[in-house]
């Protein structure tokens, strides 16, 4: 867009804000004549009238009630890019609040926010580590962490940060003892440990040939604390159905193997996500660049693999 062009658009929309030429030539600090000569021009390109003229005062045509919305949102985006540059150039400060669910931001969170927390010192943080569901915006959280399909929310914008899948395994010991589930109907012949929430069972979901099959238990042992879940199966005491991003390292080292590798779902996304404000503070923004930077390689978010 030429450079004069915006200027016309600026002249024309603070005329219509101000109700004169005159008014609007001092908001904008240059001549009444300029003012005018600037909506001529814009007529003339546009071949539409845009202002009813009268000596006491201005009215917008149609189509002058259409030009002048979008020009305030062009003239509206501006700004936004201004301010976002300026933001950059400031050290993000002040009191980072932060929600996460607890294995997740315990093991992966935690750790980030020590490294940004060391390159950002005037930075405070907040943090709620909780598998609750946990309301963004009714209790003023900055930022928060969430994995699974995101649910529509115009509120909130959201991007995916990284991948994990659901992983079933259990220990060597255990396997040894009871030997590997062939297919997901198969796991009822197995002791398994679900994770509870509200007093009900998480479900298993597996993909086969013919469709998803859904595995309800009933399980041995049942609790609300996805850690216990996981001590529970490093003793040894059964299968258990758990994120990847809590078992990498178990998997590794050989204290876990994973079974039904061949039924397992697609992977889900972690996602950060924040508020839908015009303008993101300083420490919002460096914060969500922090994360992205650590999981995201070549434009494509992280794999927490099994």
């Amino acid at each position: 867009m030429e450079i004069n062009r915006i200027s016309d658009i600026a002249a024309f929309v603070a005329a219509v804000k101000a109700g004169s030429y005159t008014q609007a030539a001092r908001s904008v600090g240059i001549t009444r004549s300029a003012i005018g000569k600037a909506i001529v021009r814009l007529e003339a390109r546009l071949g539409v009238r845009l202002l009813h003229r009268t000596t006491r005062r201005l009215s917008l045509t149609e189509e002058g009630r259409i030009l002048y919305d979008r020009c305030q949102q062009i003239l509206d985006d501006l700004e936004e890019v201004d301010e976002i540059m300026a933001s950059r150039r400031v050290t993000p400060s002040g009191i980072l609040k932060l929600t996460a669910p607890l294995s997740f931001g315990q093991r992966h969170v935690l750790p980030l926010l020590h490294r940004f927390q060391s390159r950002w010192p005037a930075i405070q943080a907040n943090l709620s580590f909780t598998d609750r569901y946990v309301d963004l915006i009714e209790e003023g959280y900055d930022i928060a962490v969430r994995i699974g399909e995101p649910q529509v929310d115009s509120r909130i914008i959201t991007r995916t940060v990284a991948w994990q899948h659901m992983l079933t395994c259990a220990s060597p010991d255990y396997l040894q003892r009871r030997g590997a589930p062939e297919t997901p109907a198969a796991l009822h012949e197995h002791d398994t440990v679900f994770f509870m929430n509200a007093d009900r069972r998480r479900s298993w979901r597996f993909e086969t040939d013919a469709g998803v099959y859904v595995f309800e238990g009933p399980g041995k042992l049942n609790a609300d604390s996805s850690e216990a879940i996981r001590e529970s199966a490093l003793a040894g005491f059964g299968l258990v159905h758990l994120p990847s991003y809590m078992l990498e390292k178990d998997l590794q080292q050989g204290k876990l193997v994973s079974v039904l590798e061949a039924y397992r779902e697609a992977a889900e996304p972690i996602r950060v996500i924040y508020p839908s404000k015009r303008h993101l503070s300083p420490r919002v923004r460096a914060f969500i660049d922090c994360m992205t930077e650590t999981w995201q390689a070549d434009d494509k978010a992280y794999q927490f693999s099994g």
